[in-house]
């Protein structure tokens, strides 16, 4: 090569990669805001998404192997390294050495219950293996792949109904496939939108049908983004594609709704930098707990929580979004670790729309199964989302090609001081004695926020030194909304049902539902419990018995067998509902126990056979118990997008299966009822409900009555610099 060519050929290649490296500097200093606004929805944003989306990806996984990735308990996730190990056994696995499947789900899979509770620190390791869903030509695979031998030692293809989980990719298709449809492009123009200023959603369609046989599908509805990063408040009304994800096609375009106008942009966006006007009440000044002394919990090996009288193990996941396990709190009396929960996270979210039209009949969406509260859990924002000294868990999955990343501060861990109290009593000083005790309360909290859509989830498991376990869910964002030609209520006729409230002009909040369904592994000191019910009942008294006409009796009954654990919660039939260990007696004989206390308990109106109610039969009753399977953990059944609902929580529990003496699982569903009004336009406040375990007879006496008191030399003293 002659020496001009060759300097000619290095400038060139140096200029290229100037260019590059100028490209992606700009890429990820875009601020998050605008790769979110822009979705997926033309050539160039879905380049733009996708080189950000992958130099982030590369920039996590280098942190990631950074670090100590060994696994060191027997329930930890795979590792980078062991997701890799996959992948290579999989690209020479046989049938997949011509086309290679898309990988929907790449866990750990666990290894038996008795070798976990057997297994101790210092222990070997049971065998590692990994849980692999993939599909490929129209059939689910279901996958178990040795990692210690490097051989996949059960490979299944999926016969019931549903698919799995939706990946990155699918979403993607769903995305763009619409533009290469001549008639979309047509109808957008048509209803005044610019295709730059287009932003849309994949929407899963669940099932109405057997003409949805056979086909992977997702709706599509899309919205104008102009003026606003809140594009769900300018939506495109009566304009829904079905698109077949496979097959890369638009299948059917509904066009209803050319009449209605798209909804303004004033006053619809919810960033801080978009807020011109002043905040209409009195300043509050910067409240932070400060901890000079560090946080008082310790992360041992990456997963292992200890904190005060608890222990736990901890790691995310791309479906549930975080899984607590091996819960134990210690005895209060003896010192001893004692078992509380083997496994805990949320197993199946149903979140129903109440209008029954064209556009919105299918948005029943099962949000774990069909998207997946850990793949769609963002990053947590320090010092918003989690206070100061906050530890923060990274997640690490597996992408549709089988790579590994890692989603970065997917959960946080903390201490709460909010002013609470732990236990009180003051005596009056009427009888001569100046007592006045008061115990403050810190608990440790586990968060995590999942952004489906429009929706934010936001999951915290607290834990009490009392022993007690709070599981609470908070919902924010924004509301699903609907086009209207009405701007005020005056111009609605008395006769329509809106389905919803008008929120703003030409802006309905449509009524729905939230359903949060746990998976709650109960073993009170031991795998072998039973399910009791006490039942409140009224009891009369006798004539010239008392003063009294009436007083509430307890009367405890062991349920047998699964039905008569399938429980409607009754606020004028009250019962309490304990998971006991009849093994375990305490001083004065009464059976070690736990507690559910209900909290959100609305529920379902919807008829039992409504297609998506099939789909979603878990939410007919408030609390289940089932025997331990290691394959019935996921509420609305492993393969929830499309299902048709034969393999569900509620199907299992109709086996009528004995649950007492066994080893038992608990589910409890929380359920929100919202009717959208106009504060929750353009942004939600955040609404919560909780639920707790709650220890009954576990304990000899009060556990935290050697607590000690705050006194002022203890406390730090803040200063302002």
């Amino acid at each position: 090569m002659e020496v001009a060519s060759f300097q000619r050929l290095c400038y060139l290649l140096l200029l290229g990669l100037l260019i590059l490296v100028s490209i992606r500097s700009w890429f990820l200093h875009v601020e998050e805001a605008d790769f979110i606004d822009c979705s997926i929805y033309s050539p160039w944003c879905a380049f733009k998404n996708r080189f950000q989306a992958t130099s982030n990806l590369f920039l996590d996984t280098e942190r990631a192997t950074s670090r100590d990735h060994h696994p060191h308990h027997p329930l930890d996730p795979l590792t980078i390294q062991e997701i890799n190990k996959v992948l290579s056994i999989l690209q020479s696995h046989p049938p997949f050495i011509s086309s290679f499947p898309s990988i929907h789900s790449l866990v750990l899979e666990e290894p038996h219950k008795p070798q976990v509770l057997n297994w101790k620190e210092g222990d070997p390791l049971p065998p590692r293996a990994a849980s692999v869903i993939a599909f490929s030509q129209g059939h689910s695979h279901i996958l178990c792949v040795d990692l210690d031998t490097a051989q996949v030692t059960l490979h299944e293809i999926n016969e019931g109904s549903g698919y799995p989980i939706l990946t990155s990719d699918d979403l993607a298709v769903a995305l763009s496939t619409p533009f290469a449809d001549a008639e979309f492009n047509r109808t957008i123009l048509a209803r005044g939108v610019e295709l730059s200023d287009l932003t849309c959603m994949p929407l899963a369609p669940g099932w109405y049908g057997a003409e949805e046989d056979g086909r992977r599908l997702l709706k599509v509805q899309c919205f104008s983004n102009k003026g606003t990063a809140n594009y769900y408040m300018r939506p495109i009304e009566g304009l829904t594609l079905t698109v077949d994800v496979d097959q890369k096609k638009v299948v059917h375009l509904s066009n209803t709704g050319s009449d209605i106008p798209i909804p303004e942009a004033q006053n619809t966006d919810y960033r801080q930098v978009a807020q011109n006007d002043p905040l209409q009440m009195l300043p509050i000044n910067p409240i932070s707990m400060e901890q000079p002394k560090g946080p008082s919990f310790r992360v041992e090996n990456g997963h292992l929580i200890k904190w005060a009288n608890w222990e736990f193990h901890l790691k995310p996941d791309p479906r549930a979004g975080v899984v607590v396990s091996r819960a134990m709190v210690r005895d209060s009396e003896t010192g001893r670790m004692r078992s509380v929960m083997y496994k805990g996270m949320v197993s199946e979210l149903f979140v129903p729309y109440m209008d029954p039209t064209e556009g919105w009949y299918f948005k029943t969406y099962l949000d774990a199964g069909e998207y997946g509260m850990g793949l769609t859990a963002l990053p947590l924002d320090p010092l918003n989302d989690c206070p100061r000294y906050s530890y923060y868990m990274d997640g690490v999955f597996a992408a549709a090609d089988g790579s590994p990343y890692v989603r970065p501060n997917m959960v946080c861990v903390f201490e709460r001081y909010a002013g609470e109290i732990g236990w009180r009593h003051a005596e009056s000083p009427i009888w001569g004695k100046k007592i006045r005790e008061v115990r403050p309360k810190v608990t440790l909290v586990v968060r995590m926020a999942a952004s489906v859509g429009n929706y934010d989830y936001i999951i915290d498991w607290e834990f009490q030194t009392d022993g007690l376990i709070r599981i609470k869910v908070g919902l924010s964002g924004m509301l699903m909304v609907k086009g209207t030609p009405y701007k005020n209520m005056n111009q609605v006729p008395k006769e329509e049902d809106m389905y919803g409230t008008l929120v703003s002009e030409n802006v309905i909040g449509v009524i729905h539902d939230h359903f949060i369904t746990f998976y709650l592994d109960m073993d009170i000191d031991d795998s072998d419990n039973s399910f009791v019910k006490v039942h409140l009942t009224k009891v009369d008294t006798s004539p010239g018995e008392s003063p009294r006409k009436s007083y509430m009796s307890a009367k405890r009954q062991v349920v047998k067998t699964e039905k008569d654990a399938q429980i409607k919660l009754k606020l004028y039939d009250p019962s309490e509902f304990h998971v006991i260990n009849p093994s375990r007696r305490s001083i004065v004989g009464n059976p070690s126990g736990y507690k559910v206390v209900p909290g959100g308990t609305a529920a379902s109106l919807l008829d039992h056979n409504d297609p998506p109610q099939l789909r979603s039969a878990f939410t007919n009753n408030q609390i289940w118990v089932t025997p331990y399977n290691r394959s019935e953990e996921w509420a609305g059944g492993p393969f929830a997008f499309q299902s048709k609902g034969e393999n569900t929580l509620g199907v299992w529990s109709d086996r009528d299966r004995p649950i007492e003496n066994k080893d038992i699982v608990l589910w409890y569903t929380m359920g929100f009822h919202h009717v959208p009004c106009q504060e929750d336009f353009p942004i939600m406040p955040t609404v919560i409900s909780s639920f707790d375990l709650k220890p009954v007879n576990f304990f000899e006496r009060n556990p935290i009555l050697r607590a000690s008191p705050n006194v002022e030399k203890d406390l730090p003293i803040c200063h302002l610099e």
